[in-house]
């Protein structure tokens, strides 16, 4: 809890996607150990990850609402370590087939970080992000040990609307 109030010098950054503190508090209360914070030697935060689990039969899988460091611990591995762990949260822990997270199509360096650490892109999402410029969002997953076959990455051909994702 006391970790939320140490958000700013993260959630400042332009690259970073922030919430309302009842979005935190949510994900707080209904999934506590798919939220960690990488804490400097000073008491400040370097970074966090934030994710729960949701689906149903082989769409059960992990997702990463937001993954980010701060300016000055970046290019240190830290985001990989970070992804590291929930994806270990997501196999040993809710038996995952993958794990997912969205990232703005004008954001090239998160994509290629995320092809770096064994994401693919799933589908495009029309419109997701809203504001001002609406902006569309890539559907990127990474296939976990329970997948097999790797099903959950096999690419659509065609993009979707927000209305139409499954959760």
């Amino acid at each position: 809890m006391d970790d939320l109030l140490k958000f700013n010098n993260i959630n400042l950054d332009v690259l970073t996607e922030t919430y309302n503190m009842s979005f935190y508090m949510s994900y707080m209360s209904r999934w506590p150990e798919s939220f960690s914070v990488a804490e400097a030697p000073n008491g400040g935060l370097m970074g966090y990850v934030l994710g729960k689990a949701e689906g149903d039969g082989k769409l059960w899988h992990g997702h990463v609402s937001a993954v980010t460091v701060a300016p000055a611990y970046r290019r240190l591995g830290l985001a990989k370590t970070l992804m590291d762990d929930f994806e270990h949260l997501c196999i040993n822990t809710y038996s995952a087939y993958f794990v997912d997270l969205f990232v703005r199509t004008s954001n090239h360096l998160a994509q290629k970080m995320y092809e770096k650490f064994g994401y693919s892109t799933y589908r495009r999402v029309l419109g997701y992000y809203s504001g001002e410029l609406p902006e569309d969002a890539l559907d990127m997953r990474k296939a976990l040990p329970r997948d097999r076959d790797k099903e959950s990455v096999i690419p659509l051909d065609h993009p979707v609307h927000p209305e139409d994702l499954e959760w």
